[in-house]
């Protein structure tokens, strides 16, 4: 992708063409403003048609609820574990069948094998989240009570018509997603957070502190990962972004990724650890496992909560402890919130070059102020230039992730931390996404551009074999 820019012993990759990131328009041609047009009123046809299948999906539903009904009475619940998939849709098609004709109730063949599905779903996975499961282009799950659930899609959040029974349907499958990781979650421990068996990132918190019904938000897990060429394809940054970073993580620079919530940290976090070396050992630290590092050397830890009892914690700070005392070459901390952040600015500064977190910040000095406010709220009385100094010795590089209007994902800032200057920290910015205007459509219209600003790490780039060209911080060669 990037190799004219590769190390220069190293073998280039194949090249393979990628797209323009961003269209900066034509001077003659400025962003249009898009104007709002208001809904047209429904016909009374359609009025008709929406109630009617309302009605239906209520009836469905309550033939449902019978045949689950029906199915708990009759599935050896226990035999589940051990019985094929096939034996198992066979049983439940039988035991629906008995009970529609015990009923009287005719359905046409689609309905049928809907329903089917849906017993199935109910009865080995989550119920009505299956479906949005298993929904490739769904990122998020967001459930407001049991007749509320949301999703997102390319960035963009859309009320789905998929819906729960009642409160009591929607209680029963989070109690079955937190049990099956030896968790509760009840009115004395009313939120939680867990993980599914596929990765994706589960957090749930009932009534009465969840006032209108249950909330819960699946991230769901990419299964396939997405590389440095998948992210300069779809316009994250460019090529010599991209040369730039594989620079910085190949000659072990500390590197901090910032963003907001759902602006892609975790994503740029794995992408970046593709450039470490496969001969590195690498110890990552998380809340819920979500990095997929390709390295064969790799130890993985998850923090764990309290028991119902309020023991048993095992926090950030207790794995990043005891890591220091496992040889890593590197750590990686999923996300630094807490006072786990002390270790992680003395590990950077102890022998563990190149380790990597992330942290919630809107911009790269945003990011710098958040890391002093968790080391005050960790009790520590250090003068606040002590503070300073440590995190200018300990931290390279913020890298700015952010999610914009439009849903898209743009790494919308590289800064370099170069010291300190009295009792100020001292940054340059060596890249930055410059936005334009809005299309009609209301996309975002912009450009990635150098600063003009040379790397202050352009040396250390040259001894360990990145001898990166000037032109790669010029801002009219970058364009």
């Amino acid at each position: 992708m990037f190799s004219k820019y590769k190390k220069s012993d190293t073998k280039a990759p194949e090249a393979s063409e990628a797209p323009a990131v961003a269209e900066v328009p034509k001077a003659d041609a400025g962003p249009k403003v898009a104007r709002k047009v208001a809904p047209s009123k429904p016909e009374p046809a359609q009025v008709a048609q929406l109630d009617k299948e309302r009605k239906r999906k209520e009836r469905m539903g309550e033939i449902k609820l019978e045949l689950h009904r029906a199915l708990l009475d009759n599935l050896n619940l226990a035999a589940l574990e051990h019985a094929t998939e096939k034996d198992l849709r066979s049983e439940i098609n039988a035991i629906a069948g008995e009970v529609l004709e015990e009923k009287n109730i005719i359905l046409n063949r689609e309905d049928r094998q809907t329903l089917n599905q849906e017993l199935f779903d109910e009865v080995t996975g989550l119920g009505p989240l299956e479906t949005l499961l298993k929904d490739e282009t769904v990122n998020d799950i967001l459930v407001n009570g049991p007749r509320q659930i949301f999703v997102e899609r390319a960035g963009k959040l859309e009320l789905t018509d998929v819906t729960f029974k009642d409160e009591r349907h929607l209680l029963r499958i989070i109690d079955k997603i937190v049990s099956a990781v030896g968790r509760r979650v009840d009115e004395s421990n009313p939120y939680v957070d867990a993980r599914l068996k596929d990765g994706s990132r589960f957090n749930a918190m009932v009534p009465p502190i969840a006032v209108d019904g249950s909330l819960v938000s699946i991230r769901k897990f990419k299964k396939d990962k997405l590389g440095i060429d998948d992210l300069v394809n779809f316009g994250a940054f460019t090529e010599e972004m991209a040369a730039y970073l594989q620079a910085a993580v190949a000659t072990r620079l500390n590197v901090i990724v910032s963003g907001g919530t759902g602006s892609g940290k975790t994503t740029t976090l794995n992408a970046l650890s593709s450039f470490i070396d496969n001969n590195e050992r690498i110890l990552t630290i998380e809340d819920t496992a979500e990095l997929q590092l390709q390295q064969t050397h790799v130890g993985r830890m998850e923090s764990r909560p309290p028991n119902v009892e309020g023991k048993g914690e095992v926090s950030p700070r207790d794995c990043l402890k005891n890591a220091l005392r496992m040889r890593p070459d590197r750590i990686i901390v999923g996300e630094t919130r807490g006072e786990e952040v002390i270790d992680m600015l003395q590990a950077m500064n102890t022998g563990h070059d190149g380790s990597m977190t992330t942290i919630h910040a809107n911009s790269a000095r945003d990011g710098i102020s958040r890391l002093e406010n968790m080391i005050a709220m960790a009790g520590v009385e250090m003068p606040i230039k002590a503070v300073r100094s440590q995190i200018s010795s300990a931290v390279n590089l913020l890298v700015q992730a952010s999610r914009l209007q439009d849903g898209s994902r743009r790494m919308t800032s590289i800064t370099e931390i170069t010291g300190m200057e009295g009792d100020v920290i001292s940054m340059q910015e060596i890249f930055r996404f410059q936005r334009v205007g809005l299309t009609p459509d209301n996309k975002i219209i912009g450009h990635f551009t150098a600063t003009g600003v040379r790397s202050h790490f352009s040396e250390r780039f040259r001894l360990w074999g990145y001898d990166l060209p000037s032109t790669i911080y010029d801002p009219v060669a970058a364009q």
